[in-house]
C-alpha cells in the first residue's frame, strides 16, 4: 500500500525556541510461548552447514510474497498482528538459505489520517521488538493514528531465528574487573564463549550483524508494499536506524533515534566510554551530594562522600558486604553503581543503603538482573561481527590496566577482554554513515548507558539531522516517558506533522516529570548478573 500524500503543512521546516532509573529492564512479552529447544534443535545444524558466500552484495528487495497475518497470541490484542518474513541469511548470496524474521503490526487508527507505517526498536543489540506495538504505552494517539506499528524481533532474537550458544551463567555474565590474579581465568571464559558459538553456527553466526538487520528490515518494508519507513529506535536502535538511513537514504521518512550511539565508535571505543563517562557522572553525583549532607550524611564536601563510597569499597573487598540477603564485594560494587551515579538522587539512596548494609544494618535486597542464553548469544554476535575487535589478550590486560587506574569507579570492567577477542573476522567492516538523512537526534545530557558524547558523533555524521539535548536531564530513553514534555511535544509533532527545527535543540528535564508505565528501551550493555 503507498503512503497517502502528506497532509498540508506537512514537511514545514520551523524554528523552535524551548527553555531551557534500574535501567536494565526487558520487554515484557505477551506473545505466543517459544518453542525455544525444537527450534534450536533444527537450526543449528542448519546454519552451520550453510556455505560462505563470496559473491558481491546484491542486496536490492527481491519480489516478497504477500504477508500472512495471523493473531500473535491467544492473550494478545486482536488487532495486535503477527508474521513471518524470510530473508537471506547472508546479502551476499540471496538466493541461498533463508532465515525467520518475526514481524507485528497494529494498524493505524484513523485510516483517513493514515501516513505509513512507523517501525519500532527497543535497543539490545538483542532486544526483542516484537510486542513493542502493544508495550508502548505512552505512544500519543496522535502517532497511532496516523502509522502502522511496526514491531520485529532482529534476526537471531526471540522469534527470529534465535541464536542460543549453550552459555553457562558464568560464560554469559562478561561484566568482570580486572585482576592479574584471574585474567588468564576471564581470558578462559571469554574464550570458551566464542568456542561455543563458533561450535554451534559456524560460518553462519557471521551473518547476524547490524548491516543485515538493516536489510531485514528493508525486506519487511517490501513485504508491507511500502515505498518508505519512519522508525523509533531506542539505544543500539539508534545506530540500527543510522545504519538503514546510510544503505536506503531513499527509503528512510521520518527518523527518530533516541539516545544515540555514534557509529565511529561501534563497539570497544563505544563501550570505554563507559569508564570515562561514569567517573564523570561519579564526581557531578559527589557534589550533589554534598550540598545535601543533611539528608543522606554521606559527608558535608566532594572529598567526604568521595571517602565514603570508596571505604565501603575496601570494606567490601575484604569481606562481602550483605545487602538483604546477597553478599557483595567491592567490585561488584563498582559494577553495580555504575548507572545510578548519572541519576545523583537514586545513587545517594543507594549509597546510603549500602553504607547501612556496611555498618551491620538489615537491608532490603537490591533488585538485579541478568541475560539469558538468547540475549546474550545474540548482543555478542552482533557485537563482536560489526567490527573487527584486537585478538591479543595482552591488548586487553594493558588497556584494563591503564583505564583502571584513569577512571576507578569502572574504566577496567569497560576495557577488559570479552568474546569478540576470539570472534572470527567481521565479514564487512563497521557502516561509515555519512549523509543528510533527516533525523530527530534525542539524548540525556547524563545518560548511562549511550553518552552524550555518542550523540554528538552521530549528530556529526547524519548532516541533516538535528539533536535535541535535555540539559541535565537523567535516565536512559526519552520519547514516551514523561521524563521531558519539551522532547515529547517536538517529537509527536515532528512524527504527526513534519515539523522539523531549524536547528539543534535544547530543552529542560520536565519538573516532577514521571517516567511512563510503558517498558523503558532495553539498555545497550554488557551481559550482567547485577546490572
Amino acid at each position: 500500500m503507498i503512503p497517502p500524500a502528506h497532509a498540508p503543512g506537512e514537511g514545514r521546516l520551523i524554528p523552535f525556541t524551548v527553555g531551557k532509573e534500574p535501567t536494565s529492564v526487558q520487554v515484557r512479552r505477551r506473545t505466543a510461548p517459544l518453542l525455544a529447544l525444537s527450534v534450536m534443535a533444527s537450526l543449528a545444524p542448519a546454519l552451520a552447514a550453510a556455505p560462505a558466500a563470496a559473491a558481491p552484495d546484491r542486496s536490492a528487495p527481491q519480489k516478497t510474497a504477500k504477508t500472512a497475518w495471523q493473531r500473535c497470541g491467544p492473550d494478545t490484542p486482536a488487532s495486535f498482528r503477527c508474521a513471518t518474513v524470510k530473508v537471506p541469511l547472508d546479502y551476499r548470496s540471496p538466493g541461498g538459505r533463508k532465515i525467520d524474521v518475526e514481524i507485528s503490526r497494529i494498524k493505524a487508527a484513523d485510516p483517513d489520517k493514515r501516513r505509513g507505517v512507523l517501525f519500532i526498536n527497543p535497543g539490545g543489540p538483542g532486544g526483542p521488538g516484537l510486542d513493542m506495538p502493544v508495550e508502548l504505552n505512552g505512544l500519543p494517539r496522535s502517532v497511532k493514528d496516523r502509522y502502522d506499528l511496526i514491531g520485529f524481533d532482529p534476526r537471531g532474537v526471540g522469534r527470529s531465528t534465535p541464536l542460543a550458544c549453550g552459555l553457562s551463567p558464568e560464560e554469559r555474565d562478561v561484566e568482570r574487573p580486572y585482576k592479574a590474579e584471574t585474567f588468564a581465568r576471564d581470558t578462559a571464559l571469554s574464550r570458551g564463549f566464542a568456542d561455543k558459538c563458533r561450535a554451534k553456527y559456524g560460518s553462519a553466526l557471521q551473518h547476524f550483524t547490524t548491516r543485515n538487520t538493516a536489510r531485514d528490515m528493508d525486506r519487511i518494508r517490501a513485504a508491507l508494499g511500502e515505498k518508505k519507513i519512519s522508525y523509533l529506535g531506542y539505544s543500539y536502535g539508534t545506530y540500527l536506524g543510522a545504519v538503514y538511513t546510510e544503505l536506503f537514504p531513499q527509503r528512510s521518512d521520518r527518523i527518530v533515534l533516541d539516545s544515540a550511539v555514534d557509529p565511529k565508535r561501534v563497539w570497544r571505543t563505544d563501550f570505554r566510554l563507559w569508564g570515562s563517562e561514569s567517573q564523570k557522572a561519579y564526581q557531578r553525583w559527589t557534589k550533589w551530594t554534598a550540598k545535601r549532607s543533611d539528608v543522606y550524611r554521606l559527608g558535608d564536601t566532594p572529598a567526604k562522600v568521595d571517602r565514603t563510597f570508596w571505604r565501603i569499597v575496601k570494606q567490601a573487598d575484604r569481606e562481602p558486604v550483605v545487602v538483604g540477603t546477597t553478599p557483595y564485594t567491592g567490585d561488584q560494587i563498582r559494577a553495580l553503581t555504575r548507572r545510578p551515579f548519572h541519576t545523583v538522587k537514586s545513587a545517594a539512596e543507594l549509597v546510603v543503603t549500602l553504607k547501612k548494609a556496611a555498618a551491620g544494618k538489615p537491608t532490603e535486597d537490591l533488585e538485579t538482573g541478568g541475560m539469558d542464553d538468547n540475549a546474550a548469544s545474540s548482543l555478542w554476535a552482533v557485537t563482536c561481527g560489526d567490527a573487527d575487535w584486537p585478538k591479543n589478550p595482552e591488548t586487553y590486560r594493558k588497556d584494563a590496566v591503564r583505564d583502571k587506574a584513569r577512571y576507578p569507579l569502572y574504566g577496567d570492567f569497560a576495557s577488559h577482554i570479552n568474546p569478540c577477542a576470539f570472534w572470527d573476522k567481521a565479514v564487512e567492516p563497521p557502516t561509515t554513515v555519512d549523509n543528510g538523512v533527516r533525523a530527530l537526534i534525542l539524548q540525556n545530557e547524563w545518560d548511562s548507558q549511550t553518552s552524550l558524547p555518542g550523540a554528538r558523533g552521530l549528530r556529526d555524521d547524519m548532516k541533516s539531522s538535528r539533536m535535541v539535548l535535555v540539559e541535565e536531564g537523567e535516565g536512559h530513553g526519552i520519547y514516551t516517558t514523561g521524563s521531558s514534555l519539551c522532547v515529547d511535544s517536538l517529537t509527536t509533532g515532528y512524527l504527526t506533522t513534519g515539523a522539523y527545527p531549524a536547528k539543534d535543540v535544547t530543552c529542560e528535564p520536565t519538573p516532577g516529570g514521571q517516567r511512563s508505565d510503558g517498558p523503558d528501551p532495553l539498555p545497550l550493555t554488557r551481559p550482567s548478573t547485577t546490572a
